[in-house]
């Protein structure tokens, strides 16, 4: 019944299950909308992080500058090749985290700059990490640039790319470039 409607909630209640088992900080949970597709309007709790704090579509922050040597933020107990292959490529720094959401607010804290997942997800992995994302003026899409569409009969989402505009095309590109030399 959800594909026949326009607005659907996709909602993650506790993303980063290992990370909350273990009492670690790096887990979250998500609630977002997702309209026509779209990842519209979300919410991201981090209840493990030293403030507990919320981060939402209708309150935006400023995202803090990049430091010059990137930080790419990767699964902490599978960091996927492809983002490792990038983080090499660019001189970037790995910094290994839990959940999908924890490391999507990782880049609006300021604490890491690129979030670039290819390991595979379902919906609810995403879709709240990237509305939040989107409405803090960051770039979030596929690995290959292509949108993010929800709400989808198949509901995993085999990969996912958060990160300043301005590191867009260069991780974009680094990936064409990898993806090349292994064809």
């Amino acid at each position: 019944a959800r594909l026949q409607h326009s607005r659907v909630w996709i909602v993650d209640p506790v993303d980063g299950t290992r990370e909350y088992g273990e009492e670690r900080a790096d887990w979250a949970v998500h609630v977002g909308l997702a309209i026509d597709g779209v990842p519209t309007i979300g919410a991201v709790a981090l209840p493990g992080h030293e403030d507990g704090i919320v981060l939402r579509t209708d309150q935006p922050r400023v995202v803090p500058p990049a430091p010059e040597k990137l930080r790419m933020v990767v699964s902490r107990t599978r960091p996927a090749p492809q983002a490792v292959a990038v983080a090499e490529a660019l001189g970037a720094e790995l910094v290994p985290m839990g959940s999908a959401g924890a490391k999507a607010m990782a880049v609006i804290l300021g604490q890491a700059d690129i979030y670039l997942h290819a390991g595979g997800q379902y919906e609810w992995d995403s879709c709240a990490p990237a509305a939040v994302a989107l409405a803090h003026g960051l770039h979030a899409s596929r690995i290959d640039g292509s949108p993010l569409i929800y709400n989808q009969e198949d509901t995993y989402m085999p990969d996912l790319l958060i990160c300043r505009h301005e590191h867009a095309d260069m991780v974009l590109g680094a990936l064409a470039e990898i993806a090349a030399q292994a064809a």
